[in-house]
Parts: C-alpha cells; sequence; structure tokens
C-alpha cells in the first residue's frame, strides 16, 4: 500500500523527516524515498530499493547529504516516489497513495495532445504519480488540480506535495487513507500514521476529513478546501494495516483489535472446553487472540514466534514462491507449545491461505491435536479496488472465492457471490466448510461483518467495506 510523512519546520527538518519516514515502514516493501527542500528552493531526492534491507539501512549514508526545512518521504509498495517535478507550478516534490484503476485511459487522454509523456515506470506499468502530476497541470493551481485529479481517477488518492518551502497535504474524496497533523513548536508535520507522532516530539493537531487540502508552513495551517461529508475510510488499517499504537479517527489500532476478540470468543462459548491456549499469527493476529483468551479465560499463548531481528514487520513479497518462503522462514515454531495441544488460532484475515494451509500441515507435524481458526474478519470476496491490498491476478486467488467456485462449478458473477453473504445461510456456512477442509482446519469461523464494525466504534457507515460485500458508494446510495 505505503505511507507518506512530511515536515515544515522552522529548523532543519532532516531528522525528523527521516525517522518519520521510517515509522511507515510496515505499510510497504519496495522503495523508500525522501525529498527535502533547502533555502534556495533546490529539492534534493534520494529513491532506494528496501525489498532485502530495511528503510534506515539505505539511508543511512544519505541523511548528512540533506539541509533543510521542508521534506516529504515515503514508503511504497510499488513505484519510485517521491517524484520531483518541473511545472508550471513551479518545481515540486509529490508522493502519493491509492490506487488508480483508469491509469491507461487517463494516459491516453493525454497522449491526445501530442506534447505528453510519462517517463517513470516500474515493470512496464506507468507511476501513478507521474500520471497524477499530470492531472495537476490541468489547472490554473494547485488546489484546483488536486481536486481534479482526485475526480477523475476511477480509485483513490492521497497527495502531499512539496512546494515553496510549504506542503499541501490532501486526503482522498472518501477518506479511504488517513492523512494526520502533528504539532509542536516550530514544525508541523503530515502523517498516515500517529504513531510517528509522540517520539518526535509532536502532538496530534487535527486529522483530515474526505477531500480535505491543507496548506501547511512552519507558522500555521490554511485549510484549502473543507472535508466532504462522505467518509469510507479503509476498514484494514484496524483489521491489519495499522501500528498497534497509532489510531485513526481517534480509535486505537490496539484496542479496537482487543475488542473484536473479545466478540469472537463470545461467539464460540459452546467450544472453548475443546481449546487448551490461544494463539496469534504475528504480528496483526496476536492482538485479535489476545481479546479473544483474555475474554475466553484461556491461556494465550506464543505458539509461533517471528525472528524479528531479520525479518521485521512487512507486507508479503508478491511472487507466490517467495511469499513461502518468506512466512515459513519468519515465523518460527515453539514445539512445546505444540505438542499434544489443542490450540484456537487467530489471524487479521484469510486472504489467499495458501500460506495458513503450510502453515497447519507443519502444525500437524510438530505434534498438535487440533488446529481451530478463526479470522478476525469475514471472508474476502472481492478485490480492493482503492488501495492495493492485493496484486492477485484474479479474485479467483481469494480463498473463500475459490470456495465458492468449486461449490458452484459455473461462472461467478458479483450477484451469486452475493447469494454467500448472510452470515449464518446455508450457503454461507457451505463456503466456510469448503473452506475449512481446503486448509485442514478442526473448526473455522470468520467475524460477523456487524462485530467486526462495532469494535471499531466508529459509524458502521463511515467504514468502507467493499472487500467484504462489493458495496461501493454509489451502491450504497442505491441501496438505501
Amino acid at each position: 500500500m505505503g505511507g507518506f510523512f512530511g515536515v515544515v519546520s522552522r529548523e532543519d527538518c532532516v531528522c525528523d523527516l527521516f525517522y518519520g519516514t521510517d515509522y511507515h515502514s510496515h505499510l510497504g516493501t519496495k522503495r523508500g524515498g525522501l525529498a527535502v527542500m533547502d533555502d534556495s528552493g533546490r529539492i534534493s531526492r534520494r529513491i532506494h530499493d528496501i525489498s532485502n534491507a530495511q528503510f534506515r539501512s539505505k539511508f543511512d549514508d544519505d541523511i548528512s547529504k540533506f539541509v533543510g526545512k521542508a521534506g516529504v518521504g515515503i514508503i511504497s509498495d510499488y513505484e519510485d516516489q517521491p517524484l520531483v517535478i518541473v511545472s508550471k507550478f513551479g518545481t515540486y516534490a509529490i508522493a502519493t497513495v491509492g490506487k488508480i484503476n483508469n491509469i491507461a485511459e487517463l494516459a491516453a487522454e493525454a497522449f491526445k495532445c501530442d506534447c505528453a509523456h510519462f517517463s517513470e515506470s516500474s515493470n512496464g506499468e506507468l507511476n501513478p504519480t507521474e500520471v497524477i502530476a499530470t492531472l495537476l497541470n490541468h489547472k490554473e493551481n494547485i488546489i484546483d488540480g488536486i481536486r481534479y485529479a482526485q475526480e477523475r481517477i476511477d480509485g483513490s488518492a492521497s497527495i502531499l506535495i512539496l512546494i515553496n518551502g510549504k506542503l499541501y497535504a490532501a486526503r482522498d474524496r472518501y477518506g479511504r487513507t488517513p492523512v494526520i497533523l502533528g504539532e509542536k513548536s516550530g514544525a508541523y508535520a503530515v502523517t498516515m500514521e500517529t504513531t510517528a507522532l509522540p517520539n518526535l516530539g509532536y502532538r496530534l493537531k487535527h486529522e483530515l476529513g474526505p477531500g480535505e487540502i491543507v496548506e501547511v508552513t512552519a507558522n500555521n495551517i490554511i485549510q484549502k478546501r473543507p472535508a466532504d461529508e462522505t467518509m469510507k475510510i479503509c476498514s484494514f488499517f484496524w483489521v491489519y494495516y495499522g501500528f498497534p499504537s497509532s489510531c485513526y479517527e481517534g480509535i486505537n489500532t490496539e484496542t479496537a483489535r482487543y475488542r473484536n476478540g473479545e466478540t469472537m470468543a463470545a461467539n464460540d462459548k459452546d467450544m472453548l472446553d475443546e481449546v487448551d491456549s490461544v494463539c496469534g499469527i504475528p504480528d496483526s493476529g496476536v492482538p485479535h487472540a489476545i481479546g479473544y483468551a483474555n475474554a475466553a479465560g484461556k491461556p494465550y499463548r506464543r505458539s509461533f514466534v517471528k525472528y524479528t531481528p531479520t525479518w521485521s514487520r512487512s507486507f508479503m513479497p508478491q511472487n507466490q514462491a517467495m511469499r513461502s518462503l518468506t512466512a515459513r522462514m519468519k515465523l518460527i515454531p515453539v514445539q512445546e507449545q505444540i505438542a499434544g495441544k489443542r490450540l484456537l488460532f487467530c489471524d487479521d484475515s484469510i486472504v489467499r491461505g495458501t500460506q495458513l494451509k503450510d502453515t497447519v500441515v507443519h502444525l500437524y507435524e510438530l505434534g498438535a491435536k487440533s488446529v481451530h481458526m478463526r479470522s478476525a474478519c469475514p471472508p474476502l470476496l472481492f478485490g480492493c479496488k482503492f488501495l492495493n491490498f492485493s496484486r492477485s491476478r484474479s479474485e479467483l486467488d481469494l480463498a473463500a472465492r475459490r470456495a465458492i467456485a468449486r461449490l458452484e462449478r459455473r461462472e461467478l458473477t458479483d450477484d451469486l457471490i452475493r447469494e454467500y453473504l448472510v452470515y449464518g445461510s446455508d450457503k454461507y456456512n457451505r463456503m466456510v466448510e469448503e473452506i475449512r477442509k481446503e486448509l485442514n482446519l478442526t473448526t473455522l469461523k470468520f467475524q460477523k461483518l456487524e462485530n467486526l464494525l462495532d469494535s471499531f466504534g466508529v459509524p458502521h457507515e463511515k467504514v468502507c467495506t467493499f472487500c467484504w460485500n462489493g458495496l461501493d458508494v454509489d451502491d450504497e446510495q442505491v441501496k438505501k
């Protein structure tokens, strides 16, 4: 997915920018970038491959070369960022987080003027940030350009721009990704994770609303466009993406996960005698499991530990062979907590199920008597259109879709898929049982959507649930 961080300060900002960006490392695995503007207006930029090394190690040698009071940084899952653009607005650095589904169409429109070109690409794909920069140029000022770009994009885009010693920060139209302002004496920061603020001395100032745009200088924050009413923040910030100490819409991630685990345990009262211990799949499954264990009155045990010295928390590689290797190498079993035990695991979600299937096989090889699995969210049935949660080639990569395909033995339509959405219905139960058999689990349950949303503590209608029920903003308005 990715995460950005920006600073404007009366003093040198490089240290804050470096560590603030680093605090977003759990949101991406491929590229890391920093851009700093000095007092003369010159922008210095560095981008490094971080797929095989941590962000800090790649930028240690660069930090002493940066000098400036304003900068932007980003951790990205795919493309090079931030980009430095020379435009009619002046020279600026831009970083974006989101997804553009109609990127080919937007590029084709740009080519019609006979003077457009795109220089940035990765694996043969256009760089979305460069396409957004091209859209900005359609308007006479940056604020109108940002709004125009967001309106033209099918998908989502939160944007951070460094120009003339100031920052422009824009949250995407429906607030799918958080954009948060921090302040301290003589400086302001823009972040996607509140985790980045306290250790750098910043206090939470303001969380941008959907579509809100602000101008940030070292002296003040000026709202350039007010927030829209419709909010659809991505639910996976609380389920999986978000760092435990971060808050979104005032709700702490760790606390929400504890509450979610508690409700899962409440639905398991009839089978708790069949469980010896509760375990979490590191890292984001752990707080769900702690909440479950506390509510169930069962001991929490670490049956797996992650080898953190070299396998820090990160998204999995896109290549299936590398995903399998990564999953196996970074999680080390604690055999004494497995052999002869009846284990219940909580995981944040079941996406493809490939790693989980291998894990279950390994657990039985180590002597587990039974393996129960609880997914902290409902079955994933629709590929995300708004964030790069997964780049699966087909929605049939999703374990729940594969199960329905085996049951139906015909082409899957969205209407057919929705017949399996009703929690506890015959078709829903058949789907879950099919997944359970594929993964060789003793029992399998998914969290009920209403219970999950309750655990967040924000109004249900403000949360995006597309990956579970296929409903977008327009679909929900029609439904009403």
